[in-house]
């Protein structure tokens, strides 16, 4: 089939656009023409680029149609935020496409309630990116049951893998914690450090795209939580990351109030979207419909990562 990736450059199109070619589909990939894979692959000769500002043409209301005179049979949206934006691709697509598949995020659920949390829980999202990714799938479902467009939502976790930063101990950006973990230094995180984080490796989330195409029948009209077998703890992923590196991890807690002053502003807000949220979510029914099997386990993922940023001299151990 033809299958045409937005956003096809970025860390999870590295892994599907490979993947797709080797599967025997003509790919194209749409981008704004600024980024490269994160790492090479011979399968890329063979994809046709073609660039376009999503966010110009969407103003000129015409990136829909653009995408739609592509001719594809497949449309992989990696970069839809809005779901106006949603709106105008998905009725440039009506009748023309035979699957499209959405990236949402897992932030759709808000704060944990049941865990692991599954698909068909109510969803109170809070923040604009959760609220809007919300937004989507519910037009998108209503499309599918109801007007009958062919589409699939997957919702991946925090996304790692070789070129990739992952979120860390703390719940924030912060690499300098896996250096003093390395070390054997105190290291401070909030509350008692059970909240959670839910990683996934970008390979992964390929694999999940390309399972949801071959179950078509299966995966139309559904949303697939699409992240490791297990979530994280915050105190769990540190002792294991002083593990790797033969330490004792030494670890003290402050209430989040306290903890939130010993980092700059930037890294306590990220570590508070994060662990307001604690996302643990369940993958049986993306395993038992389409058949998922994640290869990585979360500290996997993140040990693949961490070994890449290593390598490169961006954390010093």
């Amino acid at each position: 089939m033809h299958v045409v990736v937005i956003g096809g450059s970025g860390h999870v199109g590295t892994y599907l656009v490979p993947r797709l070619v080797r599967a025997g589909h003509q790919v194209t990939n749409v981008s704004r023409g600024a980024a490269q894979p994160y790492t090479p692959d011979p399968a890329w000769q063979a994809v046709r680029t073609v660039t376009l500002d999503r966010e110009a043409e969407e103003a000129r209301c015409a990136f829909g149609t653009a995408i739609a005179a592509l001719k594809p049979d497949v449309v992989i949206d990696m970069i839809c935020f809005k779901e106006a934006s949603c709106v105008q691709l998905v009725e440039a697509l009506r009748g023309r496409v035979q699957h499209f598949l959405h990236t949402g995020t897992i932030w759709i659920h808000g704060h944990s309630t049941q865990v692991p949390a599954t698909e068909d829980l109510p969803k109170r999202p809070f923040g604009e990116y959760g609220i809007q990714k919300a937004a989507i799938e519910a037009y998108l479902q209503r499309e599918a049951r109801l007007n009958g467009f062919p589409a699939t939502l997957l919702h991946p976790g925090h996304i790692v893998g070789v070129g990739w930063a992952p979120v860390g101990p703390a719940g924030n950006g912060d690499l300098t914690v896996f250096e003093k973990l390395a070390r054997g230094e105190e290291v401070l995180l909030p509350n008692f450090g059970l909240e959670t984080l839910h990683h996934i490796h970008a390979d992964d989330i390929a694999h999940a795209f390309m399972q949801s195409m071959s179950h078509w029948s299966e995966s139309v009209g559904e949303s697939f939580h699409i992240v490791s077998p297990a979530a994280l703890t915050l105190r769990g992923y540190a002792e294991a990351v002083a593990d790797w590196f033969g330490q004792p991890a030494q670890l003290r807690f402050l209430p989040w109030p306290e903890w939130r002053q010993t980092v700059s502003e930037e890294h306590a807000t990220q570590t508070w979207e994060h662990i307001a949220r604690s996302p643990n979510a369940s993958i049986e029914k993306a395993k038992r419909l389409i058949e998922y099997q994640p290869r990585y386990s979360s500290l996997q993922a993140i040990r693949e990562s961490l070994d890449a940023l290593i390598a490169s001299g961006v954390i010093k151990i």
